[in-house]
């Protein structure tokens, strides 16, 4: 019988020069990024992880894996305690997983090359509490919606920049009738409205959010509640003022005003559409002002498809969410099962009450 290898912890080469500890400890950062990478998360999730760390080292000014939980009670509790909940979660999350990357490939080199036993320092005791659910969100009334919408079409007619504000404008609109996240309105080329399928055209959305930053998940979108007559009528009568060119490959269906260095337009960023939202908003619904934002629209479209009679399973599909958990989160303002339950109650001690007086 063939006997295993053991490596033991107590033993360990003379200590590593400084110089070879920088360039240890800038290879096993790469190997984190490599292997983040291989797990399939995003590149925006991994740049955010590595991020935090560089935070972390750059206040600890030693190597992250020398972090003691003492060292973390100071950061977590001093250092960044007027910080945001989730700035702090996510740099607890971060520290936590290199330490576990640590522990699972390079526990023993850091005790040879150092004489210290990896461990993470963040435990129960001192990991930042709360949840990294979004806060309640609660969507304005379908008559507000259509105040707004109202307001900023008659608008058109009398603006200084016609084009840029009725890109806005239909961009909002989709957002609103379909729950497109505003990163996913970004991302869509003219080519990805597929006029055909279905019954009323769908949306081919190549870039949209995956789970846990597990990179883009594609879906279709049915062109439902009025978006495909809101699309045709951007493309017709709107799109050309950016661009002649409707067979060019790769066209934005929301062209920026800035250009390419070929002349072609480029695509329009999420910070304009934000912008032109949150403008329409103070002019046409003010009470809404600094509240309505593009993630509180898809709320709005989630609870209208809600209210309308689409199943939650249908609206998951709808809003490319991973879980049906998660849509329930955004109609639940509008569920009823709390009342019905009540009500319910109330025949069921009714129905007892007659039958003593019978």
């Amino acid at each position: 019988m063939a006997l295993a290898a053991v490596r033991d912890l107590r033993e360990r080469r003379p200590e590593a020069s400084p110089e070879e500890l920088a360039e240890f400890e800038i290879d096993v950062l790469a190997g984190f990024v490599l292997a983040r990478a291989s797990a399939g998360l995003a590149d925006g999730t991994i740049r955010g992880d590595v991020g935090h760390l560089e935070q972390i080292r750059a206040w600890f000014d030693r190597p992250l894996w020398e972090m003691e939980p003492a060292d973390a009670d100071t950061y977590f509790g001093k250092v960044i305690r007027t910080a945001a909940k989730g700035t702090r979660l996510a740099r607890a999350q971060a520290l936590t997983t290199y330490f576990q990357f640590l522990e699972l490939r390079h526990k023993v080199e850091i005790h040879q090359l150092t004489g210290r036993v990896v461990e993470c320092p963040i435990d129960e005791m001192n990991r930042p509490r709360g949840a990294k659910d979004a806060a309640l969100r609660i969507p304005p009334t379908e008559a507000e919606i259509a105040t707004l919408f109202a307001g900023w079409r008659e608008e058109l007619a009398t603006c200084r920049k016609f084009a840029p504000t009725a890109r806005n404008y239909a961009a909002a609109r989709l957002m609103s009738e379909v729950g497109l996240r505003v990163n996913e309105v970004c991302s869509l080329d003219l080519a990805d409205i597929k006029w055909d399928l279905g019954r009323f055209g769908k949306l081919h959305v190549r870039m949209g959010k995956g789970s846990r930053g597990s990179g883009p998940r594609e879906r279709m979108v049915p062109l439902i509640n009025h978006a495909g007559r809101s699309l045709r009528w951007f493309i017709e009568d709107v799109w050309g003022h950016f661009d002649s060119d409707h067979t060019r490959p790769g066209a934005p269906l929301f062209p920026s005003e800035r250009r390419n260095a070929d002349g072609t337009c480029r695509r329009v960023g999420d910070d304009a559409l934000r912008a032109g939202l949150a403008e329409a908003t103070a002019a046409h619904l003010p009470d809404w002002a600094d509240k309505l934002t593009p993630h509180v629209l898809r709320h709005f479209c989630a609870s209208e498809l809600y209210l309308s009679g689409m199943d939650l399973i249908s609206i998951q599909e709808a809003l490319g969410h991973s879980w049906v958990a998660t849509t329930m989160k955004y109609v639940h303002v509008h569920r009823t099962r709390i009342e019905d339950a009540w009500i319910a109650g109330q025949q069921r001690a009714a129905r007892r009450l007659e039958g003593l007086l019978s």
